[in-house]
């Protein structure tokens, strides 16, 4: 039987996390909400690649994009519920990496 007919749900959570820059931006904005410009900075990011990833995750419901009517326009990204509930994923990576990864072998 094929894996992925087990697990669907599994298999597209993976996928979701698993594209590149997309944990890290989730990590960013579990700080709270962010600008785009904020984002690329921190993260050392092109601004083609992360408007790439937050478009996706906006797709998948894990980042909301809120825009204020003012001169000029300002745009804020922030997590959903959705996008909240990987804290938890996020912290036991952190923990387990801290736990067995060497600094020297970064």
């Amino acid at each position: 039987m094929d894996q992925t007919q087990i697990c669907p749900r599994f298999e597209k959570g993976i996928q979701i996390a698993s594209k590149r820059w997309a944990c890290l931006i989730i990590y960013q904005l579990l700080e709270g909400p962010k600008r785009f410009c904020a984002m690329e900075t921190a993260l050392n990011i092109s601004g083609r690649l992360l408007s790439e990833r937050l478009k996706e995750l906006e797709t998948e419901g894990i980042v909301k994009r809120i825009v204020y009517p003012e001169t000029p326009v300002r745009i804020e990204y922030s997590l959903t519920q959705k996008g909240l509930a990987f804290e938890s994923i996020l912290s036991a990576i952190q923990t387990w990496s801290q736990t067995w990864i060497e600094p020297d072998s970064i």
